[in-house]
């Protein structure tokens, strides 16, 4: 391409990077400012001025999604030849590559887990090979490699960090990492971490090899540099060899995976090590409109993070939302309805994201989602009733049931006891990590039976399972076009038109387990990461209580205590018009014909017993049923994602003829009346006119 035209696409900051060809190089780079854009820009325009040979290039980055992308847009810009990759790809290359040459014999085989390894090492050392455990185990064994503390010295640098792993002694957690580490080498494999240690270690013994990569790659660009962790900026320096051929572009208020080792000071702290560096601040942001980077700046005011402040070039958009709740049930039924307004208004439910802190607060959210027939997707994790630990629990309460044992106690307490067995406890463990996310999906499912038994359920733990067996049914299968669900951590690098920050009190933003300065700094972050996804809508809400009827004890997050407005208004849809505040309904739970209480879910849905006479033209239900088959073929999806039997059912019975009508429909919701409802009043007339 023509350097110049290269340029022209650029504004005076992004120009400024693409001009900046000799290292070093800083950029901090703000949220939605275009850093991708710059970079890309900064490597073909290196190219196209003949400054860069483009195989002489390495791009790194942290995912490979983002790399993907950088290849994308290299390609598109007429750089074709240079290597944007993953950290961990560009090592694993040059171990596979270089290890035969300086060591003899293939490399070590890279294992795709370390549960089994780490399973048996905790097993050998008489740990608890819970899985929750294990999982910890495995991520703080990542830790440990990628910031250089090895077994031996594991103890002593976990106990000064005050690092902990569920309820383990640091020295349990050193005993488990060095067996692994054993077992690993003896079985000749490799983890994730050795990729980037092996390849550091050849660089370092091999002067040869050495000068063969620096030869290779001799223009350096990092993206994301502010979540670098000690090993990576060593196997970096290793790369460069003392070069000062180097870009690099961050974040320090997007600085949200300390814990994973991410060390923000190399970002923070590189004009020290390169005094003469050019430093350039993009600053103009193009996603999000100015109500809401005027809302993310102001979260930053008085922080202790370095970072640029933001310029909104966009149009003005609606006011951010405040929204206070009784409960998360509320506040996940105020949401739908915001969602569904939105989507009236021509937002595809693909651009709408309702973001938390932690998976189990997922949970509300999915049965509103599917109450309303509104699609969703979990990304990052399984959805609540997938989830092994919730699946677990369930399979022990239906064992309770099959028992059949009188239960002297109430639902509550039955589910709470069970619960203990597998690890409950009334009161959450002090550490992040699986181990926490586990309680919390358990503490999730308590609270739902407290709040069943609250709603006069007169059916007991039998008919709490029917209630788990409804929800569990009733969620949608993935769709293309759906809301997407996702803690702020999986969220990063992604953008939505409207997002939902939901769960903003303390204890969850800032996290219990934020204690120190410098986690509850941290956490603010990850809020700033969760407001700035949003291009136009952003709402950000919170609720008084967990559950409903418990003690409305929840304060708002201290982060937020300066952006409320003086005078909160109800929770809202764009157009003003006040959110309904009535509860959820419940499913029907006596057969309508002969009245017996419906306990099977099937039931229950459905409105009526097995046994008792049909209440629906027959006739009518096959027409319907003839009709669901031609769409799903049409549509290449289940049949039951188009409607279930039992909504047929009710339409057959009921046989509506407006489209207000059709809402009354269990089963049918506005997105469903949109897509179908054409088809199902037509076949509904033609079946009153025939029967005329």
């Amino acid at each position: 391409m023509n350097p110049d035209d290269l340029l022209a696409e650029l504004d005076p900051e992004q120009r400024e990077v693409a001009l900046a060809l000799r290292g070093p190089v800083r950029v901090l780079a703000g949220a939605g400012t275009g850093k991708t854009r710059a970079i890309t820009h900064r490597i073909a325009y290196g190219v196209a001025s003949g400054v860069y040979t483009p195989t002489e290039v390495l791009a790194v980055t942290f995912t490979t999604r983002a790399a993907g992308e950088m290849r994308s847009r290299l390609r598109a810009l007429g750089a074709p030849g240079v290597q944007a990759r993953t950290f961990h790809a560009a090592a694993l290359r040059q171990v596979r590559y270089f290890w035969p040459k300086v060591y003899g014999g293939d490399a070590p085989i890279l294992t795709e887990s370390k549960l089994p390894l780490v399973g048996r090492a905790a097993k050998g050392v008489a740990v608890s090979t819970n899985r929750g455990v294990l999982r910890d185990l495995a991520s703080e064994i990542e830790w440990a490699k990628v910031s250089n503390v090895r077994p031996e010295d594991y103890l002593s640098k976990a106990s000064k960090l005050q690092r902990t792993v569920s309820d383990l002694e640091p020295s349990a957690v050193a005993a488990v990492y060095d067996a692994y580490e054993m077992h690993k080498s003896a079985e000749g494999r490799m983890d994730m971490e050795d990729v980037l240690l092996l390849a550091a270690a050849i660089l370092s013994e091999d002067e040869r090899t050495a000068a063969m990569v620096r030869g290779q790659y001799k223009h350096l660009v990092v993206d994301e540099y502010q979540d670098v962790n000690p090993i990576q900026q060593t196997l970096l320096g290793l790369w460069l060899g003392g070069s000062e051929q180097l870009c690099v572009v961050g974040d320090p208020a997007q600085t949200i995976y300390s814990f994973a080792g991410a060390r923000a000071d190399y970002l923070l702290d590189f004009t020290k090590r390169y005094p003469q560096a050019t430093q350039v601040e993009l600053v103009r942001n193009y996603r999000s409109s100015p109500q809401i980077v005027a809302t993310a700046n102001a979260l930053l005011d008085g922080a202790q993070t370095r970072s640029v402040k933001l310029q909104a070039v966009g149009a003005p958009g609606p006011d951010v939302g405040w929204h206070r709740h009784a409960d998360e049930v509320a506040e996940a039924d105020a949401v739908v309805e915001q969602i569904q307004h939105l989507r009236g208004v021509g937002i595809r439910f693909g651009d709408m994201a309702v973001l938390f802190r932690i998976n189990a607060q997922s949970e509300h959210l999915e049965e509103a989602l599917s109450q309303a027939d509104i699609p969703y997707t979990v990304r990052g994790a399984a959805r609540f009733f997938e989830r092994q630990e919730v699946r677990q629990a369930i399979a022990l309460l239906r064992g309770q049931v099959r028992g059949g044992v009188p239960a002297q106690a109430s639902l509550g307490e039955q589910v709470a006891e069970a619960l203990s067995s597998i690890g409950w406890s009334p009161k959450a463990p002090e550490a992040r990590g699986q181990v926490r996310d586990r309680w919390e999906s358990l503490q999730a499912l308590l609270d739902l039976a407290v709040a069943f038994a609250a709603q006069g359920a007169e059916l007991g733990l039998e008919g709490f399972l029917a209630e788990l067996d409804r929800r569990t049914t009733e969620q949608h299968a993935p769709s293309a076009d759906s809301v997407t669900l996702a803690t702020i951590h999986t969220a990063k690098g992604l953008e939505w038109e409207a997002v939902f920050v939901v769960g903003v009190q303390e204890g969850s933003l800032p996290i219990t387990y934020a204690q120190d300065p410098t986690a509850v700094e941290e956490e603010r972050r990850l809020l700033y990461v969760g407001l700035t996804r949003a291009k136009r809508h952003l709402s950000v809400s919170w609720a008084a209580a967990r559950a409903p009827g418990q003690p409305a004890r929840r304060r708002h997050s201290r982060f937020i205590a300066n952006l409320i407005p003086g005078e909160l208004v109800p929770a809202s849809t764009v157009s003003g018009k006040k959110t309904s505040t009535k509860k959820r309904s419940r499913k029907v739970t006596n057969c309508r014909v002969c009245n017996v209480v419906l306990a099977d879910a099937k039931q229950r849905n459905r409105g009526r017993c097995d046994d008792c006479p049909v209440p629906y033209d027959e006739e009518l239900f096959e027409r319907l049923r003839s009709w669901r088959l031609q769409r799903a073929t049409e549509d290449e999806v289940p049949a039951y994602v188009v409607f279930s039997d039992a909504t047929l059912e009710a339409l057959a019975e009921v046989a509506p003829l407006t489209k207000e009508a059709l809402l009354e429909i269990s089963g049918v919701g506005p997105a469903k009346v949109e897509r179908y409802g054409q088809d199902v009043l037509q076949i509904l007339a033609e079946a009153a006119t025939s029967a005329t």
